[in-house]
């Protein structure tokens, strides 16, 4: 017993150099051969590469069940919610349809002129104009594409403003937020007219609004379809304040990031009058009629 105990002392007191010296020359060996070790490494690791994939493969299993089963519960969900969608789209589909019938019936009985035709071009934003034009692009569709003065730019969110300026190959777009765009538009729950005028700011300002408008954030706006420029029921934006009594508008179309807008004519042909033609000479010493009738006034 006391022999026992006295080999287990000595084991006890060597074992922590003797740790120290194998780890010295396994250290040693190992920057004489590092070829040596990394293939004992290389085959250390072929030989427990089964044993892993064996003892993984349960916990694979598992996790996948587990993921199978949350999936189960999720398109358990989706389908209760798509069955509810697809109620409310049917019950917006017949509500649709009972509108549409009604309308036509409406119009029979209003013997009402149907709206004319729409046609549209759609155009890329090539310039920010810049200077007293400041709120305005240029897009690249001119005479050209049938582009004329006073059609609408709109985008997929609602209006964007209109043409101010057309040439050949481009055409000048004048801004909601321009100081010269004046736009008659309507509250859609109260059915009441204003104008929609731009200030050079980033929400425009509705202006000649009745005494006693009950107009509230969240009210939506659209065209009216007074002055003839634009139909009725384009989509322009939503009340954003009313401080002060100083009604503004935020667009629907994110007017500093237009990419592409699209022209449409609403076959509103006619409305604004024709820029003024400049002068034109017949030739040297001669003048052109404007002119010479000019001078014949004086």
């Amino acid at each position: 017993m006391r022999l026992v105990t006295a080999l287990r002392g000595i084991a006890q007191r060597f074992a922590l150099p003797m740790l120290v010296l194998a780890s010295a020359v396994m250290i040693l060996l190992g920057k004489a051969d590092a070829l040596l070790f990394d293939r004992m490494r290389i085959a250390v690791a072929d030989a427990v590469a089964p044993m892993m994939d064996v003892v993984s493969r349960p916990v694979k299993a598992v996790d996948d069940g587990v993921a199978y089963v949350k999936s189960l519960a999720n398109i358990q969900s989706e389908n209760v919610r798509l069955r509810e969608e697809n109620a409310r789209l049917l019950r917006w589909q017949q509500t649709a349809l009972n509108l549409n019938a009604e309308n036509e019936r409406l119009r029979e009985l209003l013997k009402l002129s149907p709206d004319p035709a729409q046609s549209f071009v759609t155009a890329r934003v090539v310039a920010n104009s810049g200077g007293s034009w400041r709120f305005s692009v240029l897009v690249d569709a001119g005479q050209r594409e049938g582009v004329e003065r006073g059609q609408a730019a709109i985008t997929g969110e609602g209006l964007v403003g209109r043409i101010a300026e057309v040439g050949e190959r481009a055409s000048q777009v004048v801004l909601l937020t321009d100081l010269n765009s004046h736009i008659p538009v309507l509250i859609e729950s109260s059915r009441e007219r204003a104008i929609l005028a731009g200030d050079n700011s980033e929400q425009p300002r509705l202006l000649y609004l009745p005494a006693r408008s009950q107009i509230r954030v969240g009210d939506r706006i659209t065209t009216s379809g007074h002055g003839g420029i634009f139909p009725p029921g384009v989509p322009v934006g939503v009340v954003s304040s009313t401080d002060d009594g100083i009604v503004r508008i935020e667009p629907y179309a994110e007017l500093s990031r237009l990419d592409f807008v699209r022209i449409v004519d609403y076959g509103l042909k006619g409305v604004l009058p024709k820029p003024i033609q400049p002068i034109v000479r017949t030739g040297k010493g001669k003048k052109g009629a404007p002119e010479a009738a000019e001078e014949a006034a004086r």
